[in-house]
Protein backbone atom coordinates (compact mmCIF):
# COMPACT_ATOMS: atom_id res chain seq x y z
CA UNK A 1 0.00 0.00 0.00
CA UNK A 2 1.35 3.27 -1.36
CA UNK A 3 0.41 6.59 0.81
CA UNK A 4 0.83 10.18 -0.08
CA UNK A 5 1.32 12.87 2.97
CA UNK A 6 0.59 16.32 1.45
CA UNK A 7 1.48 18.72 4.30
CA UNK A 8 1.04 22.79 4.46
CA UNK A 9 2.03 25.03 7.24
CA UNK A 10 -0.53 27.13 7.80
CA UNK A 11 -2.72 24.92 9.48
CA UNK A 12 -0.42 23.34 11.87
CA UNK A 13 -0.87 23.59 15.44
CA UNK A 14 0.49 26.84 16.88
CA UNK A 15 0.45 29.06 13.78
CA UNK A 16 -1.91 31.61 13.51
CA UNK A 17 0.42 34.59 11.50
CA UNK A 18 2.08 34.45 8.32
CA UNK A 19 5.48 35.02 10.48
CA UNK A 20 4.81 32.00 11.72
CA UNK A 21 5.27 30.55 8.31
CA UNK A 22 7.65 33.00 6.37
CA UNK A 23 11.06 31.71 5.66
CA UNK A 24 12.14 35.13 6.25
CA UNK A 25 10.78 35.41 9.64
CA UNK A 26 12.74 34.52 12.55
CA UNK A 27 9.57 32.55 13.95
CA UNK A 28 9.90 30.77 11.30
CA UNK A 29 12.45 28.05 12.12
CA UNK A 30 10.09 27.04 15.30
CA UNK A 31 7.49 26.16 12.86
CA UNK A 32 8.88 23.72 10.35
CA UNK A 33 10.42 22.12 13.18
CA UNK A 34 6.46 21.66 14.28
CA UNK A 35 5.38 20.97 10.22
CA UNK A 36 8.21 18.04 10.25
CA UNK A 37 6.27 17.20 13.59
CA UNK A 38 3.19 16.50 12.60
CA UNK A 39 4.25 15.13 9.32
CA UNK A 40 5.95 12.54 11.01
CA UNK A 41 2.87 11.27 12.78
CA UNK A 42 1.16 11.12 9.95
CA UNK A 43 3.83 8.67 8.70
CA UNK A 44 3.95 6.75 11.81
CA UNK A 45 0.11 6.53 11.41
CA UNK A 46 0.10 5.81 7.86
CA UNK A 47 2.90 2.64 8.76
CA UNK A 48 0.83 1.92 11.34
CA UNK A 49 -2.44 1.14 9.19
CA UNK A 50 -0.71 -0.86 6.82
CA UNK A 51 1.46 1.82 4.67
CA UNK A 52 4.47 -0.20 2.90
CA UNK A 53 5.47 3.32 1.02
CA UNK A 54 4.90 7.14 2.12
CA UNK A 55 5.47 9.72 -0.25
CA UNK A 56 5.85 13.26 1.81
CA UNK A 57 4.84 16.48 -0.52
CA UNK A 58 6.21 19.83 1.25
CA UNK A 59 3.71 21.98 -0.55
CA UNK A 60 4.11 25.26 1.19
CA UNK A 61 5.69 28.13 -0.42
CA UNK A 62 8.84 26.60 -2.42
CA UNK A 63 8.44 23.05 -1.00
CA UNK A 64 11.34 23.74 1.22
CA UNK A 65 10.08 23.73 4.48
CA UNK A 66 10.03 19.98 5.82
CA UNK A 67 13.16 19.34 7.67
CA UNK A 68 14.90 16.03 5.29
CA UNK A 69 17.29 15.64 8.32
CA UNK A 70 14.57 14.61 10.87
CA UNK A 71 11.80 12.97 8.76
CA UNK A 72 10.84 9.27 9.29
CA UNK A 73 13.23 6.97 8.07
CA UNK A 74 10.63 5.02 6.71
CA UNK A 75 9.18 8.21 3.99
CA UNK A 76 10.19 10.02 1.05
CA UNK A 77 10.45 13.56 0.84
CA UNK A 78 9.31 15.11 -2.13
CA UNK A 79 10.89 19.13 -1.75
CA UNK A 80 11.25 21.84 -3.92
CA UNK A 81 9.33 23.52 -6.85
CA UNK A 82 8.06 24.20 -9.31
CA UNK A 83 6.98 20.50 -10.14
CA UNK A 84 4.14 18.89 -12.52
CA UNK A 85 1.64 18.52 -9.44
CA UNK A 86 2.32 21.09 -6.80
CA UNK A 87 1.18 20.59 -3.77
CA UNK A 88 0.25 16.98 -4.38
CA UNK A 89 3.67 15.86 -5.89
CA UNK A 90 3.91 11.70 -6.09
CA UNK A 91 -0.35 11.95 -6.64
CA UNK A 92 1.03 10.05 -10.30
CA UNK A 93 2.37 7.36 -8.04
CA UNK A 94 -0.08 4.45 -7.90
CA UNK A 95 -0.62 5.72 -4.66
CA UNK A 96 -3.89 4.39 -2.77
CA UNK A 97 -5.15 7.75 -0.41
CA UNK A 98 -3.76 10.61 -0.17
CA UNK A 99 -3.44 12.40 3.50
CA UNK A 100 -3.66 16.60 3.88
CA UNK A 101 -1.43 17.89 6.98
CA UNK A 102 -1.37 21.52 7.78
CA UNK A 103 -4.24 22.31 5.67
CA UNK A 104 -6.24 26.05 5.70
CA UNK A 105 -9.96 26.84 4.86
CA UNK A 106 -10.65 28.47 1.53
CA UNK A 107 -10.20 32.56 0.67
CA UNK A 108 -12.83 34.46 2.38
CA UNK A 109 -13.68 31.79 4.78
CA UNK A 110 -14.94 33.60 8.28
CA UNK A 111 -13.15 32.31 11.29
CA UNK A 112 -10.49 30.55 9.40
CA UNK A 113 -6.42 30.79 10.32
CA UNK A 114 -4.89 32.72 7.73
CA UNK A 115 -7.20 31.39 4.66
CA UNK A 116 -6.37 31.82 1.20
CA UNK A 117 -6.58 30.08 -1.89
CA UNK A 118 -3.37 29.02 -3.52
CA UNK A 119 -1.98 32.76 -3.52
CA UNK A 120 -3.06 35.45 -1.09
CA UNK A 121 -1.71 38.18 -3.05
CA UNK A 122 -3.97 37.26 -6.07
CA UNK A 123 -6.92 34.96 -5.40
CA UNK A 124 -10.45 35.97 -4.67
CA UNK A 125 -11.92 32.75 -5.65
CA UNK A 126 -11.39 30.01 -7.91
CA UNK A 127 -14.26 27.33 -9.13
CA UNK A 128 -13.86 23.94 -10.47
CA UNK A 129 -17.32 24.08 -13.02
CA UNK A 130 -20.09 25.47 -10.39
CA UNK A 131 -18.25 24.42 -7.54
CA UNK A 132 -16.41 27.14 -5.56
CA UNK A 133 -12.60 25.29 -4.22
CA UNK A 134 -10.18 26.16 -1.68
CA UNK A 135 -7.18 24.57 -1.75
CA UNK A 136 -8.17 20.84 0.12
CA UNK A 137 -10.76 21.00 -3.05
CA UNK A 138 -8.49 21.98 -5.50
CA UNK A 139 -5.70 19.53 -5.08
CA UNK A 140 -8.13 16.55 -3.96
CA UNK A 141 -9.69 17.32 -7.12
CA UNK A 142 -5.70 16.50 -8.59
CA UNK A 143 -5.44 13.22 -6.73
CA UNK A 144 -9.23 12.56 -7.82
CA UNK A 145 -7.84 12.86 -11.68
CA UNK A 146 -5.62 9.79 -10.52
CA UNK A 147 -7.76 8.08 -8.33
CA UNK A 148 -6.70 9.05 -5.19
CA UNK A 149 -8.98 9.22 -2.68
CA UNK A 150 -8.15 11.87 0.38
CA UNK A 151 -8.59 9.90 3.44
CA UNK A 152 -7.83 12.77 6.23
CA UNK A 153 -7.31 16.52 6.83
CA UNK A 154 -5.48 17.93 9.58
CA UNK A 155 -5.58 21.72 10.36
CA UNK A 156 -8.23 24.71 12.22
CA UNK A 157 -11.75 23.86 12.15
CA UNK A 158 -12.84 25.60 9.25
CA UNK A 159 -10.70 23.75 6.84
CA UNK A 160 -12.19 20.20 8.36
CA UNK A 161 -15.56 21.56 8.14
CA UNK A 162 -14.70 22.60 4.28
CA UNK A 163 -13.48 19.47 3.68
CA UNK A 164 -15.85 16.94 5.33
CA UNK A 165 -18.72 19.21 3.05
CA UNK A 166 -16.70 18.24 0.73
CA UNK A 167 -15.33 14.83 0.36
CA UNK A 168 -18.20 13.01 2.61
CA UNK A 169 -16.97 10.83 5.75
CA UNK A 170 -13.30 11.22 6.03
CA UNK A 171 -11.64 11.41 9.02
CA UNK A 172 -10.52 14.81 10.21
CA UNK A 173 -8.19 16.65 12.95
CA UNK A 174 -8.64 19.35 14.48
CA UNK A 175 -5.60 20.90 15.50
CA UNK A 176 -6.39 24.45 16.88
CA UNK A 177 -10.36 26.65 16.78
CA UNK A 178 -9.60 29.86 15.21
CA UNK A 179 -11.35 32.87 16.68
CA UNK A 180 -10.40 34.97 13.75
CA UNK A 181 -8.07 35.37 10.49
CA UNK A 182 -4.85 35.75 13.04
CA UNK A 183 -6.36 34.12 16.44
CA UNK A 184 -6.74 30.62 17.65
CA UNK A 185 -7.06 28.30 20.32
CA UNK A 186 -4.75 25.72 20.09
CA UNK A 187 -3.98 21.89 21.29
CA UNK A 188 -0.28 21.23 22.49
CA UNK A 189 1.51 20.48 19.82
CA UNK A 190 2.40 16.57 21.03
CA UNK A 191 -1.04 16.29 21.51
CA UNK A 192 -2.35 17.67 18.44
CA UNK A 193 0.63 15.13 16.94
CA UNK A 194 -1.21 11.85 18.37
CA UNK A 195 -4.11 12.72 16.97
CA UNK A 196 -2.91 12.96 13.73
CA UNK A 197 -1.09 9.72 14.26
CA UNK A 198 -4.36 8.12 15.17
CA UNK A 199 -6.95 9.75 12.74
CA UNK A 200 -4.25 8.67 9.82
CA UNK A 201 -4.04 5.08 11.72
CA UNK A 202 -7.75 4.53 10.86
CA UNK A 203 -8.10 6.64 7.59
CA UNK A 204 -5.62 4.05 6.09
CA UNK A 205 -7.35 1.11 7.54
CA UNK A 206 -10.89 2.11 6.12
CA UNK A 207 -8.96 1.79 2.32
CA UNK A 208 -10.18 -1.95 3.07
CA UNK A 209 -13.21 -1.51 3.84
CA UNK A 210 -16.71 -1.15 1.96
CA UNK A 211 -17.39 2.74 3.04
CA UNK A 212 -13.73 3.73 2.18
CA UNK A 213 -13.63 7.38 1.17
CA UNK A 214 -14.22 7.87 -3.15
CA UNK A 215 -11.64 10.26 -5.01
CA UNK A 216 -13.22 13.57 -6.41
CA UNK A 217 -13.94 13.40 -9.89
CA UNK A 218 -14.76 16.64 -11.74
CA UNK A 219 -16.97 15.79 -14.29
CA UNK A 220 -14.97 17.07 -17.81
CA UNK A 221 -14.54 19.07 -19.45
CA UNK A 222 -13.31 21.50 -16.88
CA UNK A 223 -14.37 25.05 -16.78
CA UNK A 224 -11.51 26.89 -14.10
CA UNK A 225 -12.71 30.41 -13.38
CA UNK A 226 -10.70 32.16 -11.26
CA UNK A 227 -11.32 35.57 -9.90
CA UNK A 228 -8.20 37.75 -8.75
CA UNK A 229 -7.80 40.31 -6.65
CA UNK A 230 -7.42 43.84 -9.11
CA UNK A 231 -8.45 44.17 -12.55
CA UNK A 232 -4.80 44.14 -13.56
CA UNK A 233 -4.37 41.03 -12.56
CA UNK A 234 -7.43 39.58 -15.27
CA UNK A 235 -6.00 41.23 -17.83
CA UNK A 236 -2.67 39.70 -17.55
CA UNK A 237 -4.33 36.32 -16.62
CA UNK A 238 -6.33 36.47 -19.81
CA UNK A 239 -3.14 36.29 -22.09
CA UNK A 240 -3.27 32.50 -21.77
CA UNK A 241 -4.55 31.59 -25.36
CA UNK A 242 -7.98 29.87 -24.65
CA UNK A 243 -8.56 32.16 -21.59
CA UNK A 244 -11.57 33.95 -21.28
CA UNK A 245 -12.09 37.40 -19.46
CA UNK A 246 -15.45 38.78 -17.86
CA UNK A 247 -14.28 41.55 -15.20
CA UNK A 248 -11.81 40.45 -12.75
CA UNK A 249 -13.02 36.72 -13.70
CA UNK A 250 -10.97 34.61 -16.54
CA UNK A 251 -11.88 31.18 -16.97
CA UNK A 252 -10.43 28.37 -19.16
CA UNK A 253 -12.16 25.38 -20.10
CA UNK A 254 -10.01 22.04 -20.13
CA UNK A 255 -10.32 18.71 -21.21
CA UNK A 256 -9.44 17.05 -17.67
CA UNK A 257 -8.42 18.21 -14.44
CA UNK A 258 -4.77 17.97 -14.75
CA UNK A 259 -5.20 20.59 -17.85
CA UNK A 260 -7.29 22.97 -15.82
CA UNK A 261 -4.26 22.79 -13.10
CA UNK A 262 -1.90 23.72 -15.42
CA UNK A 263 -4.26 26.24 -16.93
CA UNK A 264 -4.36 27.76 -13.12
CA UNK A 265 -0.77 27.86 -12.68
CA UNK A 266 0.34 29.83 -16.19
CA UNK A 267 -2.81 31.88 -15.66
CA UNK A 268 -1.66 32.73 -11.64
CA UNK A 269 2.30 33.26 -13.70
CA UNK A 270 0.98 35.44 -15.95
CA UNK A 271 -1.12 37.79 -13.58
CA UNK A 272 1.89 37.82 -10.48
Amino acid sequence: MKILIAADMEGIAGVVTWEHVDPDSKEYPRFRKLMTAEVNAAVRGACQGGAETVIVADGHAFGRNVLVEEIDPRARLHTGSPNPHGMVAGAAADVDGAIFIGYHARAGTENAILDHTWSSKLVTNLWLNDLLVGETGLNAALCGHFDVPVLMVAGDQAVCREATNLLGNIETVEVKQATGRMAAHCLAPEVAQEKIREATTRAVLRLQDEDAPEPLRISTPVTLTIELHKSDMAEKAAFLPGARREERRVAFTAEDMMEAFQAMRSMLALAD
